[in-house]
């Protein structure tokens, strides 16, 4: 039974792995740097395995929140629209930031400062999972990660893909918002950590 349950760990570690590659560029620039700016790019990313428009995935699932009970469709959607500034990006900075402090670094990202290099983080693609009690799905969460000069947005200096980084919570977590959240969490704590081993050694 305990050889059933550590291969089922297992499979599930695998299964939401998370693949961080460095696309182009290095860590040099970021050596000295102690503030960062970042911007979050919500404006085109794709959702579920058919890779649907973030649109269409809320008219779908509005109709079918409707469907069970008159309103409840609306209220989603606005809690959706919502979660991208109250728990999809204050996530990440706070994760991000917290690995970054703990390790003794005096490094912080912030939105809206004015600093000579930039990260934008943007949303490729969403998947946001399934918790129905005792089985559950965790949401997975692909970002295109770019540090760029501020001051000229077009000269990437390093760019790194997030690969399906996995969203979930011990316990039950029924909300798909709060479960993409923990994906970005996610996100940034993988991102934080690579910055520790290749810019602020």
């Amino acid at each position: 039974m305990k050889k059933l349950v550590l291969a089922l760990l297992f499979v599930s570690s695998v299964l939401t792995a998370q693949d961080m590659e460095v696309v182009k560029g290095n860590f040099d620039f970021l050596k000295d740097q102690k503030d960062i700016n970042i911007e979050f790019d919500y404006s085109n990313f794709t959702m579920m395995k058919e890779k649907k428009s973030e649109a269409q995935y809320i008219k779908e699932h509005k109709a079918e929140l409707e469907e069970k009970a008159k309103g409840n469709g609306n209220i989603w959607e606005k809690k959706w629209i919502a979660a991208k500034e109250q728990i999809w990006t204050p996530k990440f900075l706070e994760i991000g930031n917290i690995v970054l402090a703990k390790a003794g670094k005096e490094v912080n990202f912030q939105e809206g400062l004015k600093t000579p290099y930039t990260l934008i983080v943007q949303t490729v693609w969403v998947y946001p999972g399934w918790d129905a009690g005792i089985m559950k799905q965790p949401a997975k969460v692909t970002t295109n990660l770019k540090f760029v000069e501020t001051a000229n947005k077009s000269n990437v200096l390093l760019e790194i893909t997030s690969e399906e980084a996995p969203g979930d919570q011990w316990g039950s977590n029924f909300s798909n918002e709060t479960r993409i959240g923990e994906g970005y969490a996610k996100t940034a704590k993988s991102l934080s950590k690579l910055l520790l081993k290749k810019a602020f050694k």
